[in-house]
């Protein structure tokens, strides 16, 4: 490489690159990601993304919501990433801050759900006209020897096996 950072994971028969924009709020939208609970969540953030093997590419800690753009392992399911993020940061949270625990009983601080979909820096639009220009391809989808299937002559005529004759005695 020419000193650059390879933006592909690798491994021993894989090359890929996950990214993930992730999106949750505080449970009841509470704005409680202030001053020094803003700065804890960022580095709490920071701690699990490390220990999970997560690449945190952007991150916005706003007052009742969190954006991060994080670059994922092929092992890390979206939902356990999820979980690992909001579970592990709401538990540490929660214990530092005894002032959140007033506001948050039964050990919730983040919503219920969350918003995540996959970015890179090839679009759909590109993957479906790289798809389109491989040939011609019927209804979206082909078989790479279709084509080549379609110009061969039909089947040798169907021939059928005679039964062998020790099957019709019965033993």
């Amino acid at each position: 490489m020419d000193g650059k950072t390879d933006r592909y994971r690798r491994g021993a028969h894989t090359v890929l690159e996950l990214k993930y924009h992730f999106v949750w709020k505080t449970k009841y939208g509470y704005p409680v990601l202030t001053s020094e609970v803003g700065l804890r969540v960022r580095a709490l953030l920071k701690e699990i993304c490390a220990s999970k093997g997560l690449t945190v590419e952007r991150g916005n800690v706003r007052s009742n919501h969190v954006h991060m753009l994080i670059g994922a392992p092929n092992d890390l399911s979206v939902s356990k990433i999820a979980q690992y993020l909001k579970g592990k940061s709401s538990y540490r949270l929660l214990r530092e801050f005894p002032h959140l625990k007033k506001r948050y009983w039964g050990s919730h601080f983040w919503s219920r759900g969350y918003f995540c979909c996959t970015v890179g820096a090839v679009t759909e639009e590109m993957i479906k006209r790289y798809i389109d220009e491989q040939d011609d391809v019927p209804d979206g989808f082909q078989v790479w020897d279709e084509a080549a299937q379609r110009d061969l002559s039909p089947p040798p005529a169907f021939r059928p096996i005679s039964k062998p004759s020790s099957l019709d005695e019965g033993g």
